[in-house]
């Protein structure tokens, strides 16, 4: 069985070893050491990146570290190595530092919930960006997580001794423990925040927790049975708060407003699209009563059948076109396209007559490759893109022709 170093020295970065065995792993090649420091994805903490440099000098990147489930660690690296070999592991120590941040941050921030409200932690997953936990909780106020999230900073502030000791199961069983794990074998390894947190875990952690520097509670939302809250610490806190920053800086700059004053900004910009939209919606039913008159006027025969494309309308247009077609007369059909943006085709024919423009939808669509349907009163299609207007309405004047006759 491999000896796991970070086990005791999570500040460890380079390590001698000798290889135990080298094979194909679902099609990659995984070496297996006597001894390592990289830390393979487990319970929620990512793996750890880096190297090998063996005696020739040559270096093998270290891309993925994993566990089976008998316990034995795996390096992905790019080629087989000889059994016995030896080798010296570098580990990618910017990436360990950051996964240290994160693991410890979160332990400080899972006992604090406990402490606080009583929301035992579930599950915990480290992200590339962010990292979260979920909460044995239906709900969350944002007032509890400001209070969580300020508890959590003042252990850090402290910068309380983080250390880690090994127990057997049955002393665990007598020490105030947040969480002992279901299923043990074998000793427990415990990270000990002092007087503050103690939970058995595999992972790497800081040496005292000022080293985790700031934690930020980014949001959080109900899942299932659980409470989930994002959060991130240390470095990544602070390149997060600077992404944030600049992103509301630069939301600002447009409406001459401070970022504190973004929402109210916002707000006040949507009142006016809102009014905007109404007054636009009202000119272009006054617009669609006009052209129907228009229509209706130049509209011959019973019924009086519309044909027409608008090439610089859109799909909203037309629809109300064949609305306002249809309800001022009786007796009318409409066939009518747009051009802006998606071709859109509407069917519309006064309620109660004896055509099917769903059925004459379908049908259209069918042979011009969009998709479409719709009532028998009422029916809309899309083609997939442009079509000429000319051609578009010699579509629309062949389906004129195919309508059933009045009897």
């Amino acid at each position: 069985m491999t000896e796991r170093l970070y086990y005791h020295d999570s500040f460890l970065y380079n390590f001698d070893a000798r290889v135990l065995e080298s094979a194909e792993r679902n099609g990659r090649t995984a070496v297996v050491l006597d001894r390592t420091a990289f830390y393979p994805t487990s319970g929620g903490q990512v793996f750890d990146t880096g190297k090998f440099v063996l005696s020739d000098k040559r270096e093998l990147p270290v891309t993925e570290v994993g566990e089976e489930e008998d316990g034995q660690i795996f390096h992905v690296v790019p080629e087989n190595l000889e059994k016995g070999q030896s080798v010296v592991g570098l580990i990618d120590a910017a990436r360990r530092r950051d996964h240290m941040q994160q693991h410890s941050g979160q332990h400080v921030l899972s006992a604090a919930f406990v402490r606080l409200f009583n929301a035992p932690t579930v599950s915990f997953h480290m992200g590339v960006e962010t990292c979260t936990i979920d909460l044995a909780v239906r709900s969350l106020s944002t007032v509890q997580l400001e209070k969580a999230e300020q508890l959590a900073n003042e252990i850090v502030t402290e910068d309380r001794p983080v250390n880690i000791r090994f127990v057997s199961l049955e002393e665990a069983r007598q020490l105030d423990l947040r969480k002992l794990p279901p299923k043990q074998r074998g000793d427990l390894r415990l990270i000990d925040i002092v007087d503050f947190d103690l939970t058995p875990c595999g992972g790497t952690h800081v040496r005292s927790t000022g080293q985790i520097g700031a934690i930020l509670l980014r949001k959080f939302e109900n899942v299932k049975q659980a409470a989930r809250v994002e959060f991130v610490c240390g470095a990544r806190a602070v390149s997060t708060a600077r992404q944030d920053y600049t992103t509301l800086t630069q939301a600002a700059a447009p409406l001459s407003a401070h970022i504190r004053e973004l929402p109210q900004q916002i707000d006040k910009l949507l009142q006016e699209n809102k009014a905007a939209g109404k007054t636009h919606h009202k000119l272009l039913e006054e617009l669609a009563e006009l052209e129907a008159e228009q229509l209706l006027a130049q509209a011959k025969g019973t019924p009086r059948i519309v044909v027409s494309v608008f090439p610089e309308r859109d799909g909203t247009f037309v629809k109300l076109l064949g609305q306002k077609v249809t309800a001022s007369s009786d007796q009318v059909i409409a066939l009518l396209a747009s051009g802006a943006g998606q071709t859109t085709l509407v069917f519309a024919q006064t309620p109660g007559m004896k055509s099917n423009m769903g059925k004459l939808m379908k049908d259209a669509m069918s042979k011009l490759g969009g998709r479409g349907g719709g009532s028998a009163d009422m029916a809309q299609g899309g083609l997939p893109g442009p079509m000429d207007g000319a051609k578009m309405e010699q579509v629309l004047r062949e389906v004129a022709a195919n309508l059933e006759p009045m009897s």
